[in-house]
């Protein structure tokens, strides 16, 4: 055969046998079409064979994606309004239902989706107050929601892994901010309240306690005195008998003594008594 006739046979050949393989990459899966129709679906990583001119491949990347999302804007239970900032990480499950639904597009997957994540994302905020919203339920808001959209993404041969929540803002044109201020002011208020008339309560408590300790303490030293003076009387008692027992006329002129030093002490005092009077035994000049 000369080389003009055989070159061309080679070349149909070649093109042939190029036509009729492709690969699938690690973390892809693939599709084949047979003019138009899915013949062959969920091929996984490797080197494949089709049929040339008649059959197709579709490669399509089956790894976990980022689905960012703009910020969206929702209403409480309250009727509070507050920006939602979340994502959602998705991953090609069924590659024939993908290109069934998408025709292969991811972004038509996405705008498909879109919808369906922000309506549950939705149903959650509006059955939430706002202080359960921005506090730490974030992982209960969407968590709870995954089967839902799970079963609208399904039509789409998608599945939903995972949808966090990154940010929950208040919007600075509604009076929400001012709201949540005025009840945070107000709140600080009751603390402090609370606390003012809980350290005025110990404040009493320690008080009464300090005075019920006080007049125990005055009281047991007034009886302790007491008692102390009653023994100092006593004893003096006992030494002035002992003493007017050892000399008791000595301690008759003691004694007389100490009524005239009381009796005329201001040295104005006037007493008018009888002559033979016994309170002036000592000042007659016979004795």
């Amino acid at each position: 055969m000369r080389p003009s006739l055989w070159i061309p046979v080679v070349l149909v050949v070649l093109f042939g046998l190029l036509g009729s393989v492709y690969v699938v990459r690690e973390g892809h899966t693939a599709i084949v079409l047979n003019l138009g129709k899915v013949v062959r679906s969920d091929i996984g990583p490797g080197l494949h064979f089709k049929w040339p001119l008649v059959e197709t491949a579709r490669v399509f990347d089956a790894r976990p994606q980022v689905l960012p999302a703009d910020s969206e804007r929702y209403l409480t239970s309250e009727r509070k309004d507050v920006s939602v900032d979340f994502f959602v990480i998705w991953q090609i499950r069924d590659a024939r239902a993908f290109f069934r639904a998408t025709a292969g597009d991811e972004r038509a997957a996405i705008d498909r989706l879109d919808p369906i994540i922000k309506d549950a994302v939705r149903n959650e905020i509006n059955a939430r107050t706002l202080s359960q919203v921005v506090s730490g339920e974030r992982g209960k808001i969407a968590g709870s929601q995954l089967d839902i959209i799970n079963k609208g993404a399904e039509t789409l041969g998608v599945r939903i892994v995972d949808l966090r929540i990154k940010q929950i803002d208040l919007p600075t044109d509604s009076k929400v901010i001012e709201d949540v201020y005025n009840r945070m002011r107000a709140q600080r208020r009751q603390v402090a309240s609370k606390l003012r008339a809980e350290g005025e309560e110990q404040a009493n408590t320690i008080r009464a306690l300090a005075d019920r300790d006080q007049n125990v303490i005055v009281a047991e030293a007034e009886r302790d005195a007491q008692k102390l003076r009653g023994e100092g009387d006593a004893e003096s008692a006992r030494i002035y008998g002992l003493a007017a027992n050892a000399d008791p006329s000595f301690f008759a002129f003691q004694r007389s003594l100490e009524a005239y030093r009381e009796s005329f002490k201001d040295g104005d005092a006037v007493i008018v008594l009888d002559k033979d009077d016994p309170f002036l035994q000592y000042m007659r000049s016979d004795r």
